[in-house]
């Protein structure tokens, strides 16, 4: 099975719009895939952001269900691909569990860049919609390499 976890901050505004991305773009074969998301520095069950539902509402996908979740090096182990949004939480992932670390991209890494993906919390709407773009163009333009690293092994 492939699987890929998301990874942000908090998990309220990026990974939960990366992995509503990608829930939709495996949609028809979506029982072939685990695709989860959780936070560096995250509360536990907080839903996401308000501009994050919306921004996703725009995009035609429903990310309402989502419920924030702080990492943990279970799920480290149990996903073969972890893409974090910043440069930040690779290095105190990779830090953190070296043992993982082989597993960890920066999602902008699946196209080939190395940049953040900056975090729209406390800005406008027009900010969240902007970073949802910019996470689904990453997601459809890296889709063959994300493919490829989510199965693994």
């Amino acid at each position: 099975m492939k699987s890929v976890l998301f990874v942000c901050t908090a998990n309220i505004c990026r990974s939960p719009m990366a992995m509503g991305f990608l829930r939709a773009k495996v949609k028809i074969d979506l029982a072939d895939w685990r695709i989860g998301s959780a936070g560096v520095w995250a509360g536990e069950g907080y839903p996401a952001a308000s501009y994050s539902l919306r921004a996703m509402e725009e995009a035609g996908i429903n990310i309402s269900d989502h419920r924030s979740s702080q990492i943990t090096k279970e799920m480290l182990k149990e996903f073969n691909l972890v893409l974090v949004m910043e440069k930040g939480h690779k290095e105190a992932l990779k830090f953190e569990f070296p043992e993982y670390a082989s597993k960890i991209y920066l999602l902008s890494e699946m196209i080939g860049s190395y940049s953040n993906i900056e975090d729209p919390m406390g800005s406008s709407i027009v900010d969240f919609i902007d970073t949802a773009r910019e996470i689904e163009q990453i997601i459809n333009q890296g889709f063959d390499r994300i493919k490829q690293l989510a199965e693994g092994g």
